[in-house]
């Protein structure tokens, strides 16, 4: 393969245990791997088995180093973290483990998805390398940061020799919030696989699925967690149940409140109103999206929602929370806004969006960015860096700020 040689660094992607995760990242990788030599090195921290430590965001679990993902080259390894005592010292762990990785592949340039710990134990590993490193932000992970975490977030961004978002509201966010230098902060959308999101019959769909062809069905795509407004979606729900027999929801996906919400769910007599698929491929995905009358995403916060983006391409309007890059998606023909952690508002939004004849062709249409899109922006971006810095064994001063491991 011909072009340069990049490290991927990232925490983020498809496991056995969460299929949801990281699909984004994965469809970068893979896209981008068409275009350049690119070695995925996928850290994950390692927790001790102790009663009260384990991570309360997401499931927990770790996958072998002969792990593989189709269409990258992958390399997964662990270090070990302590969940809250050790954030302070996990980007200098995780460096050390990422430092002989690096070595060993040689590459041109480091990307490396998820600001901390990750960016921040990509950025030592490359210093001490020569070679540059950009940091992209994906959501969270300057959306919801305080405390010393905020402040290692802002000291990896000031450091990166290039900052990628996945929104312009992102964009702005890193310049306001982080002062990073506008100059060198690039906003990267995510694309949506056509071939695999795109407009179903409903009717087909739900006979597929066993989903009565007269429901009023909503469907709600990600992880079960509580600031993807789960409890806001569960209250408006109910209230829209209560008046409509025929109302129905769909919770695709896994997550830590998976038994809490099956709990809630028959507490309200509900049971026999709401699916729970647990983690699905995204063809699996595909297809409850396509029986779906509407799509929801009333998070609290989010980067550029892509499993709005694959509603759309699917024929699918959405209900989804004014935050992030969701208004760069969802416009007047394609869904509706709310605010977040307001389940009176979401619930009118549902109702609205469900008595609404949509042009589902319309939307469909205007979702026409693909991943091989996104690799070429990517490679741009990558490919400006390498072009400021030149050689690679004199890029070590571009990174000051981040000491050497």
């Amino acid at each position: 393969m011909s072009g340069p040689r990049i490290a991927l660094v990232t925490p983020i992607l498809p496991v056995p245990h969460d299929l949801a995760r990281g699909r984004y990242i994965h469809e970068t990788a893979r896209a981008l791997s068409q275009l350049a030599t690119v070695r995925v090195m996928f850290p994950q921290v390692r927790y001790p088995r102790l009663p009260g430590l384990a991570p309360r965001s997401f499931l927990e679990g770790t996958v072998e180093a002969g792990y593989r993902l189709p269409g990258i080259d992958l390399e997964a390894y662990s270090y070990p973290a302590i969940p809250g005592l050790s954030r302070a010292g996990n980007g200098i762990t995780g460096g050390h483990a990422l430092l002989p990785r690096l070595r060993a592949f040689a590459p041109d340039l480091v990307l490396a998805y998820w600001v901390y710990p990750d960016g921040y134990a990509a950025l030592r590993a490359a210093r001490r390398l020569g070679v540059p490193c950009i940091v992209g932000a994906r959501g969270s992970d300057i959306h919801v940061r305080s405390g010393l975490n905020r402040w290692l977030t802002r000291r990896t961004l000031a450091a990166a020799d290039a900052v990628l978002t996945v929104s312009q509201a992102m964009r702005r966010a890193a310049i306001a919030d982080y002062g990073v230098d506008p100059g060198k902060v690039r906003a990267i959308v995510n694309g949506v696989d056509t071939a695999v999101f795109h407009p179903r019959g409903r009717g087909a769909m739900r006979a597929r699925l066993g989903i009565d062809r007269d429901a009023r069905l909503v469907a709600y795509v990600g992880r079960l967690v509580e600031s993807k407004g789960m409890h806001e979606l569960l209250a408006a729900f109910a209230a829209i149940a209560g008046r409509d027999p025929r109302a129905m929801l769909a919770l695709v996906g896994d997550g830590v409140m998976r038994a809490q919400l099956a709990a809630l769910v028959a507490a309200r007599g509900l049971a026999d109103r709401v699916w729970m698929t647990g983690g699905v491929e995204p063809a699996e995905v595909a297809e409850w999206i396509g029986a779906a009358d509407v799509l929801t995403l009333p998070s609290w916060s989010e980067g550029y929602p892509n499993v709005v983006v694959e509603a759309l391409a699917c024929g699918c309007p959405a209900v989804v929370s004014d935050v992030g890059g969701a208004r760069e998606i969802v416009g007047e023909g394609s869904g509706i806004l709310v605010p977040p952690r307001d389940a009176a508002a979401l619930e009118q939004a549902l109702e609205q969006a469900l008595a609404r004849d949509w042009d589902r062709a319309a939307m469909a249409r205007a979702m026409a960015r693909g991943w091989d899109a996104v690799a070429a922006d990517t490679l741009d971006a990558c490919q400006a860096v390498l072009r400021v810095h030149g050689r690679p064994s004199a890029l070590a001063v571009s990174a000051g700020g981040i000491d050497a491991p």
